[in-house]
């Protein structure tokens, strides 16, 4: 019979589509011997269908009419070979993805033949097989819509009570394969989008809703994976994988994200409700306490990165404001160790049989994170029972508890650099949420001013309350009443939704001093000595977004802790132009000028809050600069330019007028007629070895690159404009007074001294011509491993006598001299801005 279907005939016919029909229907068993042709006819049949369905319509009202949909489900009850269940999986799976004809998606979703398939007994341990069943799943979702979903479910008193391809869909939801859980991701995600009332009421209702709280629960695990990623990456480079983890659970967020869009009643609660109870209370703000170092520092800074990504991502109105109104409370809220346990395992006592068989719970023997969260209240099943905290463990000399937000200040001003760097995170994501109310902004003291004053305006416009009043005086009382009232109740639902038990609900502090509060942090981390400039870059984006016109607020004491951090940066950018790099000094502003414009400016700040959780990575021996090397002092003074530009614009925007485009610096000068680089016949563009130059005023010198090789050279040093080089130059004997250059090195940071033993050697440090200085490398902890492979050397020269050894030091140092004055003489209006802050005509 099989032998038959090898026969000529027109492929694409409907007397095919008969043949393979005809056949299917006679087989009663399937064995080795007829199993390839049983495959070989699905898989034409899909052909077939797809064929038809755009060229031809009756092949499928002939599929129709002799029920092979029927006859596929009669195949696989009599198979028991798994390729199969394969080939029959496969076929539907194309046939469902290629059919255009609504009629025909109508009848393959009838009859309930897609429900036995996704319901039937697969032997999933065979990996393809789980594969092709997904594939399947995900097929039959994208065909939905209100219409054809109708057809995949059982309902009873017009109430749903059955949807196989969504139960049988989330079972593996969590499944360790990525691949899999995306095909679920996308199948759950087009049957919320399909927008049924009826199946939106199901999908929340129990125990269906659990999926969403077993996915919060998916997603603690894998912050918790994280964190311990972090936490050994402290003693091992473990970057790739740390970032893998990163990109999963922002995968799960944005997914969490695309599941709230869809609008299914109750599913926002649901979610928002979970990621408060399960994450965020328990495990993410206790982990912000002081007093976080070591392992505490490494998890508080993880901590930030989470709630950054939850908040810039999951777009919940009542999550932003819960979490922004949870800052409110002392520290004690929450747990008294206020560090991550090892070893434990966070109790879900809310949990339903369903969740718990669709959450992938931790093994026992592993290692998971687990803070605990004192609640009480209604809702305190949720959480463990732990004895209470000591009341007065974190109270301060006045007996006053301090509050989460207050101790994100207090990072701000006293914190290490990636404690800085996530609390102004932190307070940027939080500013730049759009779901969180303009109230809760206003009292956490971020709210930029033009917010702020719009508001007021447009009260004023309309003649609402005080407005005009409002605008002008930002301490009214009426004002502040209603914000503190309209905090009061954030906090009273807190305690009364999620059981969080705090001693101090009534926050008498107005917004006003809130603002005071986060600008004296933010100008107070400009002083500190140990935060790295990409992280003021960041706090002076935050500065600029609460302050964009030079407001009231920012008053006496502001600017003059600006003053004093920029005066002493001005300085330190004075002694470089008589430093190691004063010939790369001026393009390093100008490049660096145009990037901190950019970033104060841009919508959002520079920094990734990834960079929290990059390991610092130690340096072996053979790849540590030594701190004098000229690499080293290049990378200090690339980071102290960087921060001195951003406190010159700083003044600039304080000083109210507009931030130039570039920097104001003087033009460079001809060179001089009567100056060593006209004599030489050298122009801007420096000496190229094997080029001519004359060698007036060079001093002959021995020098050997190699051992028992001398040269008998002439030496020059050079200065045009900024640039410099020290020049070693081989007589032309058939041309006196000219010479060709053999060896040039730079002139700024040779550091010449004559030898005390032996005073006709001259000894010069000859350091590289650049250095690349690597942001990516210093924002990971990496500043200091050597990524370029330069390294400093020296250049002992041996001259004739002592007074011609003197002759060539005097030379150097004249030169070096003239550089040095030629970039101060150009970076002199940089640095004469603070005369505008000792004219009488200024004030604020």
């Amino acid at each position: 019979m099989w032998f038959s279907f090898w026969r000529s005939r027109e492929r694409f016919s409907l007397d095919e589509l008969r043949y393979l029909t005809d056949q299917l229907a006679k087989i009663q068993v399937i064995n080795d011997v007829n199993k390839d042709f049983v495959i070989e006819a699905l898989r034409s049949t899909a052909e077939l269908i797809t064929y038809g369905d755009q060229h031809n319509l009756a092949f499928f009202e002939y599929f129709m009419e002799k029920q092979v949909m029927g006859e596929f489900v009669r195949i696989l009850k009599i198979s028991k070979t798994i390729t199969i269940s394969l080939q029959l999986l496969q076929t539907i799976s194309i046939m469902i993805q290629n059919l255009k004809n609504e009629e025909a998606i109508y009848y393959m979703f009838s009859n309930e033949h897609i429900n036995y398939l996704i319901t039937y007994s697969f032997d999933f341990r065979n990996e393809e097989l789980l594969s092709y069943y997904i594939s399947f799943l995900r097929a039959i979702s994208g065909k939905l819509n209100k219409n054809t979903i109708s057809l995949l479910i059982k309902t009873q008193d017009e109430e749903i009570v059955s949807f196989p391809l969504y139960v049988e869909g989330i079972r593996f939801a969590f499944h360790e394969e990525s691949m899999v859980r995306t095909a679920v991701r996308a199948l759950t995600l087009n049957i919320y989008h399909v927008g049924d009332e009826s199946i939106n009421n199901y999908l929340a209702s129990a125990p269906h809703g659990d999926y969403f709280i077993s996915l919060v629960k998916y997603f603690r695990e894998q912050c918790q994976t994280l964190i311990r990623l972090v936490l050994d990456s402290v003693n091992s480079e473990s970057t790739a994988l740390i970032l893998s983890a990163a990109d999963e659970i922002e995968d799960n967020l944005y997914y969490v994200s695309d599941v709230i869009s869809a609008r299914i009643p109750d599913v926002g609660r649901i979610i928002r409700d979970a990621i408060l109870k399960f994450l965020i209370f328990p495990m993410l703000l206790p982990s912000l306490g002081e007093e976080a170092v070591g392992e505490k520092n490494v998890v508080a800074v993880t901590s930030f990165y989470l709630l950054c990504s939850i908040l810039r991502i999951v777009k919940i109105n009542d999550l932003a404001n819960s979490v922004s109104a949870s800052l409110f409370f002392p520290q004690e809220t929450f747990t008294p160790d206020s560090m991550l346990k090892l070893n434990g395992q966070i109790s879900d006592d809310s949990g339903s049989g369903e969740s718990q068989k669709m959450d992938n719970s931790s093994d026992d023997n592993q290692k998971v994170l687990q803070p605990i969260c004192r609640v009480t209240g209604s809702d305190s099943s949720s959480f463990p029972q732990l004895p209470l905290a000591d009341e007065n463990l974190r109270k301060d000399s006045k007996g006053s508890q301090k509050t989460l937000r207050e101790a994100l200040l207090s990072y701000v001003t006293s914190g290490e650099d990636d404690q800085v760097f996530g609390s102004l995170s932190l307070l940027a994501t939080l500013l730049q949420t759009k779901e969180l109310d303009e109230v809760m902004l206003d009292f956490l003291g971020i709210l930029p001013q033009r917010k702020q004053h719009k508001k007021l305006l447009l009260q004023a416009l309309v003649g609402e309350g005080e407005g005009e009043e409002q605008l002008f005086s930002p301490e009214s009382n009426s004002v502040k009443d209603d914000i503190m009232s309209e905090v009061d109740s954030y906090l009273h639902r807190l305690q009364d939704q999620y059981g969080l038990s705090c001693s101090r609900t009534k926050v008498e502090v107005c917004p006003v001093t809130h603002r005071f509060q986060v600008l004296d942090a933010l100008v107070s981390v400009f002083s500190q000595l140990n935060i790295s400039a990409d992280t003021l870059w960041d706090a002076g984006w935050l500065l600029r977004q609460l302050l964009p016109y030079s407001q009231a607020e920012f008053n006496q004491s502001h600017l003059k802790l600006l003053q004093d951090s920029y005066k002493k940066c001005s300085l330190d950018l004075l002694a470089e132009t008589r430093g190691i790099w004063p010939d790369l000094l001026i393009t390093i502003v100008m490049d660096e000028w145009k990037k901190c414009k950019q970033a104060i400016e841009a919508l959002s700040p520079r920094g990734d809050p990834r960079r929290l959780l990059l390991p610092t990575k130690k340096p072996s021996s053979e790849e540590v600069i030594p701190a004098e090397s000229s690499i080293a002092v290049g990378e200090r003074m690339y980071e102290m330019v960087k921060i001195f530009i951003l406190l010159h614009q700083l003044q600039i925007f304080a000083l109210g007028k507009p931030l130039p485009d570039q920097p104001t610096i003087h033009p460079p000068f001809d060179i001089p007629e009567i100056s060593r680089a006209k004599t030489v016949g050298l122009d801007a563009s420096g000496p190229k070895p094997g080029c001519e130059i004359k060698v007036v005023d060079a001093v002959p010198c021995r020098i050997s690159f190699e051992r028992g090789k001398d040269r008998h050279l002439c030496f020059l040093a050079v200065a045009v404009g900024i640039s410099g080089w020290l020049i070693l130059v081989e007589e032309l004997h058939s041309k006196p007074g000219c010479g060709i250059v053999r060896v040039c090195a730079p002139l700024a940071g040779s550091n010449p001294k004559m030898d005390e033993k032996h005073t006709r050697w001259l000894h010069l440090q000859i350091r590289p011509s650049t250095f690349h200085h690597a942001d990516a490398a210093k924002s990971s902890g990496n500043s200091k491993v050597k990524s370029n492979g330069l390294v400093d050397g020296r250049w002992t020269l041996a001259f004739r006598t002592e007074a011609s050894c003197k002759m060539a030091l005097d030379m150097v140092m004249e030169e070096i001299c003239s550089q040095n004055n030629e970039v101060e003489r150009r970076l002199q209006p940089l640095l004469e801005l603070e005369r505008d802050f000792d004219s009488p005509n200024h004030s604020l």
